[in-house]
């Protein structure tokens, strides 16, 4: 049992007096986030939290255990990150010191219930391709009250699961279940769910999942009238072979919800289903349906088998790109009153995206000055369409500061990031291929967008900024040889030796060379 989950508190919860729960679903104020948490308000309601995964904090009150781990590249060591207090926060601090001058994997998301739901790498299933990526643990800061921590940046290809749970609802039992994730960063690739799927990692069926999505892909006919309602992205029911926005897949009602941190709610029975989203951090659940279970042969009853995913779909479909902070799934139908209370107590957490970095406002203009001992004074610059780095002083040429200047933007395939513009050639972005570093131009297809968008994180050096490749997030802008690339910490290439990997992946935001 994890440290500090205290069995006979949650079980006294689940048989309080009528007037103590309606005190708890009553809404749940800022001051109370730390000593209440989501699983406690289930549990007064009847329906208790039979998994609760958080990479940022605590949810129930007393819960002091593990959060998660996280393994680094260096040396292959690991290292469990709990909660600053008990029903506090996750102690990223701890992380930082553990993964300073490395990249690290989140390797388990820890199951909070005491049950041993953990979730880890998801192996191959039936959809193509191998074992799942995991996720870079620092690819995700976030604030949760006031405190930095980490969220779990799901990029395509990465997912985790578990098909030998305890507690999980199966066959036609009911349940709940919620997670947070962030509305710009999304696409329509299948299926960012969390939630209950098949134990094979296979397709079985219609109606042998119970999970909760979140993302821009419209499985019933496209983004058109009569099928989804506005661009995304959606909360949705997975259910296997269809994403349901509500009665039969087709809603109008769910228009979809694009705040930077979003709650997305669904519960099941052996009749009914409903869908709820909501802002989550301020105001109440929007609920987007609620009535019978689709009428297609295999959904009224549902046949639930009890695995978890996570970024993933049942049958390890992973296409995905998503951001997760927390998620539950309970035993049993959770109520409306329990719901908008658990709501208020994830609005309570203060949600917040950093900046993106100093000098990295969208629209600015910058130079990436090198921060590795030989090369203090090199920039990164566009070299004929190579990207490089070069030595810049005052006294250099006007093409040389040109080619050393970058127009930050808004990241093309995720606006929390940045894209750099040529400062010459607009229209033309850094980009890798073949994780090699080139200027070209934005040809517009969702490939470009993600190989030109990077996620600035405090330098791996522990000075400046390094960039973090969206869609290889375990890879970084380094200088290798002079030349460009994205770089893992260790690998079979010769640009991703650990030798001086620290310090050629940060680099100084600087004032722009070519004014």
């Amino acid at each position: 049992m994890p440290k500090g989950l205290r069995w006979p508190k949650l079980l006294a919860l689940t048989s309080v007096l009528p007037l103590a729960v309606a005190g708890l679903l009553a809404g749940v104020a800022p001051a109370q986030a730390a000593t209440t948490g989501p699983c406690d308000i289930y549990a007064a309601g009847g329906t208790p939290c039979v998994a609760a995964h958080s990479t940022t904090r605590a949810l129930f009150g007393a819960y002091n255990g593990r959060l998660y781990q996280v393994r680094r590249a260096s040396d292959g060591r690991t290292a469990d990150i709990g909660t600053l207090t008990a029903g506090g926060f996750a102690n990223a601090a701890a992380q930082d010191a553990f993964c300073a001058g490395t990249t690290c994997v989140i390797t388990v998301i820890y199951d909070q219930t005491g049950r041993g739901n953990n979730l880890t790498q998801a192996p191959a299933g039936g959809a193509a391709g191998g074992p799942d990526a995991l996720a870079d643990a620092s690819a995700l800061p976030v604030t949760a009250g006031g405190h930095k921590v980490y969220g779990v940046f799901v990029a395509p290809g990465t997912g985790y699961r578990n098909d030998a749970t305890n507690g999980i609802a199966t066959g036609s039992q009911a349940q709940g279940e919620y997670m947070v994730a962030a509305g710009n960063h999304v696409n329509s690739g299948c299926c960012f769910d969390y939630g209950n799927a098949e134990t094979n990692a296979r397709d079985n069926g219609n109606g042998h999942m119970g999970a909760v999505y979140f993302g821009k892909l419209c499985w019933f006919g496209g983004v058109v009238p009569g099928q989804c309602a506005g661009t995304g992205p959606w909360v949705m029911a997975d259910l296997e072979n269809g994403l349901f926005a509500g009665a039969n897949g087709t809603n109008l009602n769910n228009t979809g919800r694009s705040n930077a941190f979003v709650t997305g709610m669904v519960k099941m029975n052996s009749t009914t289903y409903a869908i709820k989203d909501a802002n989550a951090d301020a105001g109440g659940l929007k609920t987007d349906y609620n009535g019978p279970l689709p009428t297609t042969a295999g959904y009224t009853p549902l046949h639930l088998e009890g695995g978890i995913i996570l970024g993933i779909g049942g049958d390890n479909s992973k296409g995905s790109a998503g951001s997760f902070f927390e998620g539950v799934m309970t035993a049993g139908f959770p109520s409306d009153a329990t719901e908008n209370a658990v709501q208020a107590n994830i609005t309570s957490v203060g949600y917040a995206l950093p900046s993106a970095g100093s000098g990295l406002t969208p629209g600015s203009e910058v130079s990436l000055r090198a921060t590795t001992a030989c090369c203090t004074g090199d920039y990164l610059s566009d070299s004929g369409g190579n990207v490089m780095i070069s030595p810049v002083t005052s006294t250099s040429t006007a093409a040389a500061k040109a080619a050393a200047t970058w127009t930050v933007r808004a990241g093309l395939a995720n606006p929390s990031c940045v894209s750099f513009e040529s400062r010459t050639i607009p229209g033309s972005f850094i980009r890798h291929q073949n994780f090699q570093l080139f200027r070209q131009a934005n040809d517009g297809s969702a490939l470009f967008h993600n190989d030109a968008t990077f996620c600035p994180v405090p330098g791996n050096n522990g000075q400046g900024t390094s960039f973090m490749s969206v869609n290889f997030p375990t890879r970084f802008i380094r200088h290798f040889n002079f030349t460009g690339f994205i770089a893992s910490d260790g690998g079979t290439n010769s640009f991703d030796t650990a030798t001086l990997w620290p310090d050629d992946t940060t680099w100084v935001v600087s004032a722009p060379w070519s004014p």
